[in-house]
């Protein structure tokens, strides 16, 4: 779509996919890493690829490791500024999953640099500056080209004691699910493509992809709290995974408990679901037991691709009141306990 006063594309109009449903299938992505070297030669390297973190860590000193993470993607809503804010929220994301405190950014930009206005793209960067300032971390520098579609995203560096770096492959048997965020983004998205997502959605959906999860730099200081990962592009389903195969446990999550965004069940049912879920679910369905009486709109919630999703923490029993406390206290006020995790295999039960 295009403003018919000023010729200005739409930033979605640009783009195939937007947000994290932008993101390579995750079995597609599974098979072009199978061949990958594992750093093994590295002593000072704390995670690498072997589970699918959600950033890199470097053991610096005793006292200090850092956190190295990128991520970037096309644009999920139309306003220059709002885009610039999600995509930088989602980017930092990875560094506070780690359990640390983001001191630095890169950005990375690409545009049709003679189709967008340089204003437009300036508010998009505007965007990205924002949440960063917000977060208390500079934009100290980055890399620029000239793409077909709109690309914005950041390069996060950050800093934590190696003792509090929380893992996706951490988690307990016995453990407690905590998701931060309620779901339903991806839906959002294909809605507002349509033209079906009302003012109130939309300010729900930037309000949730826009709130910084913050909560992990402090929930990793908590010794009950074993592991933290965020829900992005794979859907619940996909990050609930990566816990269950890094343990070797098995995941347990009740539908019913899991929090969503106002009004994202009906639009599911009018259909209004993105490709990516589908795509999530063909890579990993197989691993996934649901019951029985779970309808395809649950399937598409629960594999519905989050961008700027929650932080899910795998954390003992007696730590679950600090735990929603600390969500809390940094805005995450809809975050509930969704499941456990018990001894069994790397799979992903889910009850009704």
């Amino acid at each position: 779509m295009t403003n018919a006063l000023t010729a200005v594309p739409s930033l979605t109009s640009l783009s195939h996919g937007g947000g994290c449903g932008c993101k390579i299938a995750p079995g597609v992505l599974a098979n072009l890493l199978k061949d990958m070297p594992l750093a093994q030669h590295f002593p000072n390297l704390m995670v690498g690829i072997e589970t699918a973190d959600d950033a890199a860590v470097y053991r610096l000193n005793d006292e200090q490791a850092l956190i190295a993470t990128t991520d970037f993607f096309m644009p999920i809503v139309d306003d220059p500024f709002d885009f610039g804010r999600i995509a930088a929220t989602n980017a930092l994301s990875d560094v506070y999953a780690m359990g640390g405190q983001p001191i630095m950014a890169l950005a990375i930009v690409g545009m049709p640099i003679n189709v967008l206005p340089h204003d437009v793209i300036s508010g998009i960067l505007k965007g990205g500056e924002s949440v960063c300032r917000e977060a208390g971390i500079p934009i100290a520098g980055g890399h620029s080209i000239d793409s077909v579609e709109p690309i914005y995203g950041l390069v996060a560096m950050g800093l934590a004691h190696p003792d509090r770096i929380r893992r996706n492959a951490d988690a307990k048997p016995g453990d407690v699910l905590v998701l931060g965020k309620p779901l339903g983004v991806g839906i959002y998205s294909a809605a507002l493509k349509k033209g079906k997502l009302d003012a109130d959605g939309y300010r729900a959906m930037i309000a949730s992809t826009t709130l910084l999860n913050r909560a992990g730099a402090e929930l990793s200081m908590l010794d009950g709290v074993h592991a933290i990962t965020d829900v992005t592009g794979f859907g619940l389903l996909g990050h609930a995974l990566e816990i269950a195969r890094g343990a070797k446990l098995k995941v347990q999550i009740s539908l019913g408990q899991v929090p969503l965004l106002p009004g994202v069940e009906v639009l599911a049912r009018e259909g209004l679901v993105t490709g990516a879920s589908g795509r999530n679910w063909a890579a990993y369905g197989a691993q996934i037991d649901l019951d029985a009486s779970l309808d395809d709109v649950a399937r598409a919630l629960l594999t519905d691709p989050q961008t700027s999703g929650g932080l899910l923490v795998s954390c003992r029993p007696e730590d679950v009141p600090r735990v929603l406390d600390l969500f809390g206290q940094h805005g995450c006020e809809r975050a509930a306990v969704i499941g456990q995790v018990e001894a069994g295999p790397g799979r992903v039960e889910v009850m009704r």
